[in-house]
């Protein structure tokens, strides 16, 4: 989104919506409750994953619409589908969060033969998601159009790609993705919360900045963005691993807006590197 020159303050309530209808799914449509755990869940996990992946996509192609059919800039469609979506999570789940079936296992790390490994489940997922996605975006037509959206939409639509097509891509895939994450939310909780994406369109974006993509559009890869997740959440949990001071949960938000201010400025001093 960010390399097509837009932006998405939707993905946090996205992740607490996604998760929401997930636990809403099981508890209150199936009948079910945090019972049902290991094995005997991992059906209902994956139906939980599934229906976090839809739920994103709808969010997403809400986006596309409003940005595309109602010619919204992207900033005020997603800050209104943001507002929006954390108020529908609150309604369905009434403010509390929906516990059902889940397999805790799958986000410990493996212990093959006594061994443990620093590695589980969601995480192996993740970095597949992560492989998928830079292929997609460095070495398709889709990551192409991408770049080219961002640099110059005036050339872009000139050469007969159609913007509002690829907008109406990129935004569901934003929304899809950040439904995954939702579903790593419950998988990882073991509810759907209404919390769960409590601030996390902040930190998507400092991840995003942190990795060298700029807001202008067109410049951004994949790797720079995953390094810069590594780098924000390191620098978190160093502050919280600090004996010496004290540091406040609120503070690390404080922490998030100097890194994207700070990398924001990088960026703008330094000399264009478009081609």
């Amino acid at each position: 989104v960010v390399i097509t020159g837009g932006i998405d303050l939707s993905v946090g309530a996205t992740v607490s919506l996604s998760s929401v209808v997930a636990g809403w799914v099981l508890v209150k449509g199936l009948g079910l409750d945090s019972s049902i755990t290991g094995d005997a869940a991992i059906p209902y996990v994956l139906l939980a994953v599934l229906v976090c992946l839809l739920v994103g996509l709808a969010v997403g192609a809400l986006n596309a619409f409003l940005i595309n059919i109602l010619k919204i800039v992207p900033f005020i469609a997603t800050l209104a589908t943001m507002g929006a979506m954390t108020g529908l999570a609150i309604i369905i789940s009434g403010g509390m969060p929906l516990q059902g079936p889940n397999n805790f296992k799958l986000g410990l790390p493996y212990n093959v033969f006594g061994v443990q490994l620093p590695i589980s489940t969601t995480v192996l997922s993740l970095m597949i998601i992560l492989v998928v996605c830079g292929l997609f975006l460095h070495k398709s037509k889709f990551g192409l159009y991408t770049f080219a959206l961002g640099s110059n939409p005036f050339a872009t639509r000139a050469a007969g790609i159609s913007p509002a097509k690829h907008l109406t891509k990129v935004y569901m895939l934003s929304g899809g993705l950040a439904g995954l994450a939702g579903a790593y939310a419950y998988i990882r909780l073991g509810a759907g919360s209404p919390t769960n994406g409590a601030g996390m369109e902040l930190y998507a974006i400092a991840a995003t900045v942190i990795g060298g993509a700029s807001l202008m559009g067109g410049v951004g890869r994949i790797v720079g963005v995953a390094l810069g997740t590594l780098v924000l959440f390191t620098v978190q949990s160093g502050l919280l691993m600090v004996k010496v001071v004290t540091v406040s949960p609120s503070l690390k938000q404080v922490i998030v807006a100097i890194l994207i201010a700070a990398a924001v400025a990088v960026q703008t001093l330094q000399k264009p590197g478009r081609k």
